[in-house]
């Protein structure tokens, strides 16, 4: 039987994932970020994930959090590789990418993360390579970032074509938010941002928690935040976490997998979305080495 990572290294190469005419990227970079944890971000991003793959999309899903990775965690699975292995040259693209529910593929974090900071040119050049293999057959690549604003997220934030940023209607994690876009807008106001505001108890609550945060970037920053919408406060998704499932697998007719659905073709209809050309994989990478100097 062909093992999983036979079956990776011939999608690498299939003909039906092959990259646009002229060899064009069209991978769309999205880093998914919250100001403080607790607030449900590693699970909306996977569960996004599974909805932009249910529509047709390829999605590549790659959990960047250095300290607390638990993609595979909330997926029940366990990574036999993972980006340390790649780094280290002792595995390929197809060896560690690994494939979650749905055929979901992932890159697991954790080990290794801190090495991808510190690469020597060399290595740097066999790590884009690698990745551009299969990132330039992808339409969007998620990273899944750590809670708050090290020096790290700043870069995946300030490097993507889109950043999400989860926040809940609770106090803290309002004014967690908002000094996440207030610090990133700082030194690099060209970033912009769109809010989801996860766990609420309606649409009111939703909106006046987006509200809240929006016209204080727009008084305070002269920033204009965009809502893309909320994920409403449902049981289900605590059930789905303790028994390691997607809850939008597990519970497919509860509210927050609906709500999550309607987040995905709301995101991709977005003129937001469309309008700016995606930079693909190596363009990511390369604004991100100018974050280093």
């Amino acid at each position: 039987m062909m093992d999983q990572a036979q079956s990776l290294r011939q999608l690498v190469s299939s003909k039906d994932l092959k990259p646009a005419a002229g060899g064009e990227a069209t991978a769309r970079i999205i880093t998914v970020c919250s100001g403080k944890g607790g607030v449900g971000k590693s699970n909306f991003t996977l569960n996004f994930a599974l909805a932009l793959k249910a529509m047709g999309k390829r999605v590549l899903l790659f959990d960047a959090d250095i300290g607390m990775a638990n993609i595979d965690v909330l997926m029940g699975v366990t990574a036999k590789y993972n980006l340390y292995h790649l780094l280290k040259r002792e595995a390929d693209i197809g060896q560690i990418i690994q494939l979650g529910p749905n055929s979901l593929q992932y890159i697991a974090g954790g080990s290794g993360m801190d090495e991808l900071f510190s690469l020597t040119d060399s290595d740097l050049e066999y790590f884009t390579d690698q990745i551009a293999l299969m990132a330039d057959k992808m339409d969007y690549i998620l990273f899944d970032t750590g809670a708050g604003l090290s020096k790290e997220t700043m870069k995946f934030i300030t490097s993507a074509d889109d950043c999400l940023v989860v926040t809940t209607p609770e106090p803290t994690a309002i004014t967690d938010a908002y000094a996440l876009m207030k610090v990133v807008h700082n030194s690099y106001p060209e970033t912009a941002f769109r809010l989801i505001v996860n766990q609420a108890g309606d649409e009111r609550e939703a909106t006046m928690t987006s509200d809240k945060i929006r016209m204080a970037a727009r008084r305070f920053l002269q920033l204009e935040v965009s809502f893309l919408g909320y994920i409403s406060s449902d049981p289900h998704v605590v059930q789905a976490v303790k028994r390691q499932t997607p809850f939008s697998l597990l519970f497919p007719n509860s509210s927050a997998a609906k709500d999550v659905q309607r987040l995905a073709v709301r995101y991709i209809n977005s003129g937001d979305a469309q309008a700016a050309k995606p930079q693909g994989i190596k363009g990511f990478i390369n604004k991100w080495l100018r974050r280093n100097k």
